[in-house]
């Protein structure tokens, strides 16, 4: 048996084919290959191809003819996209060569024409920060719609009193409605963080062409205006090797991520039989194949188990970029795949946290008597004891702790000792400490601003109406 040679992959579709005598192989063809995950950039190419097509007719590059054609044949191509109907080919590698080729059978050489002044490299750039900026706001639409409905529970339950915790164990009593907005809070940020990101990626890159500029008299600044930029960017080194955009997207959505995690994981403890404090909607709720009397918080568990994804969604482009010259590098293709997933995975965690929160029943009753629960009251005391008696605090906390462990050798509250149990720890007390010591008490005092009183709960809800929603 004679040795046969491997065929090799026709080169004659391969935009670079002038420079090499034989086309790639069929492996090279699929690892060089993007067109499966970056068609999703068809509309941010076209908008930046046409935006590019009106700058070079007004830079006297291109004729008005071709601008008109090189349009129309563009909006052909999206149409086709959008209904389905065009053909994406593995063997034209990526989104910009499948439209570009397309255009060439629609309009002919006219748009062989619209690559000047421009590469792959500054194209790709651009096409990934319209998309990113798009996502981006979508996602602060999302965060935005989750808001609103953690604000509403806030306004609901601004009296319902509910134990805190640290360390999990009973702390303080609260109340749900600022716990609500524990997560209005931390959402906004993540907002701030979105609106930053956009800010900062607000620069346009085409016109750097492969890395060093262009010879042709092209006007930049134009560019960046029809595609919404503030401006374009200042070192086409930098343009097009630049990936902080997609870093900071993913930073971002992992912080959000790790934010949604963290209450799914309090749903997800919360919807225990051992706690009792919510219950979630048979939409967002599943049972077990063996267990009737099964209700798991699923969703709630698969947003927690997601955040994982995300954060190692952005270790992968970290580690990608870490050690890359300037200026392009091919490893730079595989930078779009994890902010496609990142961005799908936590829009559909938003999407569910919000569905859940939207149709949560709050056990109010279980909420107050958990709430006395654990000597929760117990810095009231110490507090009592320093505002009445004068005492000083660290006094006034080994005093109250020394009520703690009688109340908990009695096996009952500190509600429950009587006057005489704690005059026999500290006689100066009066009946008046009671007063201080029911739950619903105990969450009115703190009216410190950002505490928990539920006259605070009301302002702050107001105000956070104001302030992220209007």
């Amino acid at each position: 048996m004679t040795e046969q040679t491997p065929k090799k992959a026709s080169n004659t579709s391969a935009m670079w084919g002038g420079r090499f005598a034989e086309g790639p192989s069929a492996i090279m063809e699929k690892i060089n290959a993007s067109i499966d995950f970056d068609q999703r950039f068809y509309a941010q190419d076209i908008a930046g191809s046409k935006a590019h097509a009106t700058m070079l007719a007004a830079a006297g590059i291109l004729s008005g003819d071709d601008v008109k054609a090189i349009h129309q044949g563009l909006d052909t191509i999206l149409e086709e996209i959008e209904s389905g109907r065009f053909v994406f080919k593995t063997a034209l590698e990526d989104i910009h060569m499948n439209v570009e080729s397309r255009l060439k059978e629609l309009i002919g050489d006219a748009a062989g024409r619209l690559h000047t002044a421009r590469s792959r490299n500054d194209q790709v750039a651009t096409d990934f920060k319209l998309w990113v900026r798009d996502t981006l706001d979508q996602l602060d639409e999302g965060l935005k719609g989750l808001q609103d409905v953690l604000i509403g529970l806030a306004e609901t339950h601004a009296e319902t009193v509910m134990p805190g915790f640290t360390h999990l164990q009973t702390a303080q009593p609260v109340t749900f409605g600022h716990h609500m907005l524990a997560y209005v809070e931390m959402f906004g940020r993540d907002r701030g963080r979105v609106q930053d990101a956009r800010a900062r990626l607000n620069e346009c890159p085409l016109g750097s062409a492969a890395l060093a500029g262009t010879s042709f008299p092209i006007d930049r600044n134009m560019t960046a205006r029809e595609l919404g930029f503030d401006g374009p960017t200042r070192n086409s080194l930098d343009a097009v090797s630049d990936r902080d955009f997609a870093l900071e997207f993913l930073s971002t959505a992992a912080i959000a991520s790790t934010h949604l995690s963290r209450m799914a994981e309090e749903i997800v403890i919360w919807c225990s039989a051992q706690f009792g404090f919510i219950r979630l909607s048979d939409s967002f709720s599943t049972g077990s194949s063996i267990m009737p009397q099964k209700r798991n918080p699923d969703a709630a568990e698969l947003v927690r188990a997601k955040a994982g994804r995300v954060i190692g969604n952005l270790n992968a482009l970290l580690v990608v970029m870490k050690g890359l010259p300037l200026a392009y590098s091919k490893d730079m293709q595989d930078d779009k795949e994890p902010v496609f997933e990142a961005a799908d995975t936590l829009s559909l965690c938003i999407a569910a946290m919000t569905g859940m929160m939207n149709e949560v029943t709050v056990n109010v009753e279980t909420l107050k008597k958990a709430a006395g629960h654990g000597f929760s009251t117990a810095t009231d005391i110490a507090d009592w004891l320093v505002r009445v008696l004068n005492m000083p605090f660290r006094d006034a906390h080994h005093v109250t702790g020394a009520l703690v462990k009688m109340a908990e050798d009695k096996g009952c509250q500190l509600h429950e000792l009587t006057l005489a149990d704690m005059q026999s720890v500290e006689p100066a007390i009066t009946d008046d400490v009671y007063s201080v010591l029911s739950v619903e008490a105990s969450a009115g005092s703190r009216t410190s601003f950002g505490g928990t009183a539920p006259a605070n709960v009301r302002t702050a809800a107001k105000e956070a109406r104001k302030r992220f929603l209007s």
